[in-house]
């Protein structure tokens, strides 16, 4: 259960960063609403950056090198990616509001992309916030098999090497639990954020792309065998 309080009309980029140092992030009903409203779960998700897990299925993907993976080329790309209607989701919450904030996040260089590209087209990928040592992950989206899968492996190969304490996913689905997400109650969330906080995670640690294969050389436990 999250806690929502009113809407948030005078979000500011800088509120916002401050928001995410306390825990709490914005989200709208629909695109169509202009309105925001602040969401504080209890149980908040994370995957433990010590415990990401990749299938056999999806290692061999990565070293086959089926993507073209960049970061920070297109994010508005990404976030139109990650707005527009999927199955089992046939409305998004990313309105006019948020993709004015987050990029003056992304311009700011408080906000990233890890891109999919294939064919010279960008066919999936992810964004997310970065503040100290923690990422806050906002979406994902994925036009063809195993894009956005891919995405987030390489997100979690450079928060490992940049030196980052949080991997924050917001909430837990089952696609996230296959990866090693979690659930933790308010109280510990806080904490571990506090303690990422207080280092400086570098985004960039492994230059603008890496190969898959370097990629599952920074990952921190065997493959799994789950498809």
């Amino acid at each position: 259960m999250a806690d929502r309080t009113s809407s948030v009309p005078t979000l500011t980029a800088d509120i916002l960063l401050k928001a995410y140092a306390v825990g709490m992030f914005p989200m709208a009903e629909s695109a169509d609403d202009p309105n925001l409203f602040w969401i504080e779960p209890e149980w908040r998700g994370v995957i433990p950056l010590d415990g990401f897990r990749v299938s056999h299925r999806l290692a061999r993907t990565m070293r086959r090198g089926v993507f073209d993976m960049r970061i920070d080329t297109d994010f508005f790309g990404v976030l139109d990616g990650c707005a527009a209607p999927a199955p089992g989701r046939e409305k998004t919450w990313i309105n006019a509001t948020i993709r004015k904030l987050y990029g003056e996040l992304f311009a700011r260089g408080h906000c990233h992309t890890i891109e999919s590209w294939q064919d010279g087209q960008l066919v999936g990928g992810l964004y997310g916030v970065s503040i100290g040592g923690a990422f806050f992950g906002e979406s994902m989206f994925s036009r063809v098999t195993d894009a956005s899968k891919v995405a987030l492996v390489h997100l979690v190969a450079r928060l490992r090497a940049g030196g980052y304490k949080l991997l924050d996913t917001q909430f837990v689905t089952e696609h996230l639990a296959r990866f090693g997400a979690i659930e933790v109650p308010k109280r510990i969330y806080g904490q571990r954020l506090s303690a990422a906080l207080a280092t400086q995670g570098d985004f960039h640690a492994l230059g603008p792309s890496i190969s898959g294969e370097e990629a599952l050389r920074w990952l921190p436990t065997p493959e799994q065998s789950e498809a």
